[in-house]
């Protein structure tokens, strides 16, 4: 796909042009934190933020989303009759995005998106979205996407890829809706700097020192990692808050209540965790994952062993580095995969 220059004297003309066709979103700093909201009339995103706190998986996954409504009154002839409550899908551009984040939302759409079922709430935003993404030219520190199938530069899951070059932005389409929002901004300057991009993607790529080891986990036997015997320390700092699970892109998980008042109520979906005591308590009051050790073992037998064998897609982690930094007691997932690796490569050893 062609190479777009965008000077910056002309990035905000052509955020303004775009405001006729696309509500825009993109990352500004709030408290002290970047993270992604609609931008106002006039309101640029921040493109100097390094990574945001929360990834925009809520963009197309809200954290809390009324589904159904539904009358509780006895005088209403509709009654307990549970109706679609009112969506806006007009077309939305997410301007700045990560490509790991970008990433994510392509491993979350196996989940929602399936030959036997299509959730329509998820993949009616997600595909009213165009999604720009900010190449990342200075990866944080816990950051090992190179080693979780992604990267600073990675295209997958993006309509448009940017790479700011200083004083201007060089802009690759990678899909007609990128190259079409391209056009709708007005910004149409050719460049040929696919060698330009190419020597920034190295040098990016290059910065990421940090990595995870998943060779092993494909091959592994999942009952031998079920039961080895490192989960307990594993598990002894966690205190079960979740923060891993809200902060990761891939997270999926969700819960779905009736709340009601007086004479109205609300089926309402809802972010989950399996990091929370009560994820799997059942009516009965059985919960087969009872304990901490269990829980965090479910996490990362997911992410780590349960997706990979499932879809054979790689691990379910783009490496962004978030549940590493955010993590209030410093459980770290690459030293959680390490653990799981070395036990497949000790095991293969041993045949």
């Amino acid at each position: 796909m062609k190479v777009i220059k965008i000077e910056k004297s002309q990035w905000s003309q052509g955020l303004d042009n775009l405001r006729d066709a696309f509500r825009l979103f993109g990352p500004v700093i709030e408290k002290g934190f970047y993270d992604y909201r609609e931008l106002a009339a006039g309101q640029a995103p921040d493109l100097s933020f390094q990574n945001t706190r929360l990834s925009p998986k809520s963009l197309v996954f809200p954290q809390s989303e009324t589904m159904l409504n539904y009358s509780l009154d006895p005088a209403d002839p509709e009654r307990n009759i549970m109706k679609e409550a009112p969506k806006d899908y007009a077309p939305r551009a997410v301007i700045g995005l990560r490509p790991c984040d970008a990433k994510a939302m392509v491993l979350v759409k196996m989940n929602f998106d399936t030959e036997e079922y299509q959730d329509p709430y998820w993949l009616n935003l997600y595909n009213a979205t165009t999604f720009v993404g900010l190449a990342c030219d200075a990866p944080c520190g816990t950051c090992f996407c190179t080693s979780a199938g992604c990267g600073p530069y990675h295209e997958e899951g993006l309509d448009v890829l940017l790479t700011d070059r200083d004083d201007h932005y060089l802009a690759k389409a990678l899909t007609d809706k990128g190259a079409q929002l391209l056009e709708k901004a007005g910004w149409t300057q050719a460049a040929d700097a696919d060698t330009i991009i190419e020597k920034a993607k190295q040098a990016a790529e290059a910065k990421v020192t940090s990595k995870i080891e998943t060779d092993g986990l494909r091959a592994a036997d999942t009952m031998a990692l079920y039961n080895a015997g490192f989960w307990d320390d594993v598990a002894f700092a966690c205190i079960n808050c979740g923060t891993c699970t809200f902060s990761c892109p891939t997270c999926w998980c969700f819960d779905i209540q009736d709340e009601a008042y007086r004479t109205k109520g609300v089926r309402m979906r809802n972010w989950d965790s399996c990091m929370f005591p009560i994820f799997t308590v059942h009516t009965t009051g059985h919960n087969p994952r009872d304990t901490k050790t269990q829980r965090v073992r479910q996490r990362f037998m997911h992410k780590l062993k349960y997706f990979v064998d499932k879809y054979d897609q790689g691990i379910m982690c783009v490496g962004c580095g978030r549940c590493v930094r955010q993590c209030p007691v410093n459980i770290d997932i690459r030293k959680v995969s390490a653990l799981m690796n070395a036990l497949s490569v000790q095991a293969r050893c041993a045949v």
